[in-house]
């Protein structure tokens, strides 16, 4: 029971009331606390302490002047109230419970401790949707419902810890680093903290310094379940990744993507290093040759880093690899927009210069040669394919099949007038315009070619011993059909002999 105060413990008490209810809680703490020196027996006084320090957000100290009024007064139901708030703002649900108990039993109508009773229960369901989400590694929901039970209990070590390493779980490692660190100043040897932080550097790829980390809280606190599974993980996986990268080194290449996929699966969590492993397990893939594998594991790492660029350089080679020149200049782009170095540069350059070569018409593959044919070669090339393609020869086709043989008969005379003509060919195979200052390829006219090649231009045996052809050379190099149609019409047996060319 409270004893009477000193007349001066009064008044201070009254000021402390005076600058609470102007919300200046920090002075009306200094009020209360000169008011329980002069009378340190009256509960009062502790318990509208507890009031300002609750308002002040330290609960700690508002817990410790409830506990020591309902010392000096058991039955003092304020002192209960009070208590009941702190041990919910701390997350102490089941000490709560009791307070509020205890208040219900001294007054069984009280509104406050009902609705506090509800806040209890609100959290208490908050906590178990938080830990299912925890168990379905659904560690966004799992944020969100400590996030919400945390309105409730804003000084929850707990929750707050929990909420942090959902937040390690989801990659977002800096916010949780921030909240262990919070709850580090205050308590350098709280497990729980040193276990998310470790964590943090952990889902870095840091995992050597995590390992020591997660072993020196063990060493505080052996009986740490979630500290054991994450110290396992983090050997298993770094041993699986040194061995992956070991097998690489001394080409064992099926034993080396056989070890990335393994690492892979240890921890799906671990972001940053499966962004590594995909991006290693893709190099192991381009030494075999699987471009479209290599390309799949690149993707997955740039999925998991969007800003990786090792992974979008080694995926670029392989879509040059795979002719897919588009994808390998996109993103040779992102890479020199992240990252603006000469290298990079040269890089997009040589991109952009293998898609314009990919563009255009494919001279050595229309006559049929390899990039190294000879003069004669192509020579011999060219009358095959413009004999093959010529369009007297398709008079009797439809006419989607003459405008066919009339298209790929100029394809022909095209190719022939670059590969014939060093100085274009050279400038073709490095790559160049061919439509600068080379007149355009608009103007060439195939059947010119076609007489300048066979000998035309005078008329009588011009074709290079192919009998009866004389008439190749008249024309004066007219295109439509009709006007080729008519040289041919003469040759009688000679016009099936020109054609049977082997």
């Amino acid at each position: 029971m409270d004893v009477d105060a000193p007349v001066d413990a009064e008044v201070l008490k009254e000021r402390g009331n005076e600058e609470y209810k102007a919300k200046h809680y920090s002075e009306a703490v200094v009020f209360y606390s000169q008011a329980i020196q002069a009378a340190p027996g009256h509960a009062a006084y502790y318990s509208n302490r507890s009031a300002a320090y609750l308002m002040l957000e330290k609960f700690k100290e508002a817990l410790r002047d409830t506990q020591k009024g309902i010392q000096l007064d058991n039955g003092f139901l304020k002192c209960y109230v009070r208590a009941a708030k702190c041990h919910i703002a701390l997350g102490d649900l089941t000490s709560a419970r009791h307070s509020l108990e205890r208040v219900l039993t001294l007054e069984p109508r009280n509104t406050v401790a009902k609705e506090d009773h509800k806040t209890v229960q609100a959290i208490e369901r908050l906590q178990s949707m938080a830990e299912d989400s925890f168990s379905k590694m659904d560690y966004r929901t799992a944020e969100y419902h400590y996030k919400k039970a945390l309105e409730l209990a804003p000084a929850c070590m707990k929750f707050k810890l929990l909420q942090a390493e959902a937040m390690a779980r989801q990659g977002r490692t800096g916010d949780a680093q921030s909240i262990a660190t919070e709850v580090l100043m205050k308590d350098n040897l709280n497990a729980d903290a040193n276990y998310v932080r470790a964590l943090c550097i952990y889902y870095n790829d840091d995992i050597e310094k995590a390992v020591k980390l997660l072993t020196q809280v063990l060493r505080s606190d052996p009986d740490h379940g979630k500290c054991k599974i994450a110290l396992r993980l983090a050997r298993q996986l770094s041993q699986k990744k040194e061995d992956g990268n070991s097998a690489f080194k001394n080409g064992q290449y099926p034993q080396a993507e056989e070890l990335y996929t393994a690492a892979l699966a240890v921890d799906p969590c671990n972001v940053v290093t499966n962004a590594k492993l995909y991006c290693n397990r893709a190099a192991v893939r381009m030494k075999t040759r699987a471009y479209e594998n290599a390309v799949a594991d690149c993707s997955s790492a740039i999925e998991l880093d969007s800003k990786y660029v090792k992974a979008y350089q080694r995926r670029a080679r392989c879509y040059t690899e795979n002719s897919q020149h588009e994808e390998a200049v996109r993103d040779y782009e992102k890479v020199f927009n992240m990252e603006k170095t000469r290298e990079h540069k040269d890089n997009l350059n040589e991109a952009k210069r293998q898609l314009k070569m990919a563009q255009r018409k494919d001279y050595y593959k229309i006559l049929n040669v390899p990039r190294s044919a000879t003069e004669d070669e192509v020579k011999k090339a060219y009358k095959k394919q413009a004999l093959k393609h010529h369009p007297d020869r398709h008079s009797n086709d439809t006419p989607e099949e003459k405008d066919e043989a009339e298209r790929l008969f100029k394809e022909v005379g095209e190719a022939y007038s670059i590969l014939s003509d060093s100085r274009k060919r050279a400038r073709y195979d490095s790559g160049q315009d061919m439509e600068e200052g080379m007149g355009g390829m608009g103007d060439i006219d195939p059947t010119m070619i076609f007489q300048t090649f066979f000998g035309g231009g005078g008329g009588g045996g011009g074709m290079g011993g192919f009998g009866g052809m004389g008439g190749m050379g008249g024309g004066g190099g007219g295109r439509h059909r009709g006007h080729h149609h008519s040289h041919f019409n003469g040759g009688g047996d000679d016009f099936s002999s020109f054609f049977s060319f082997g």
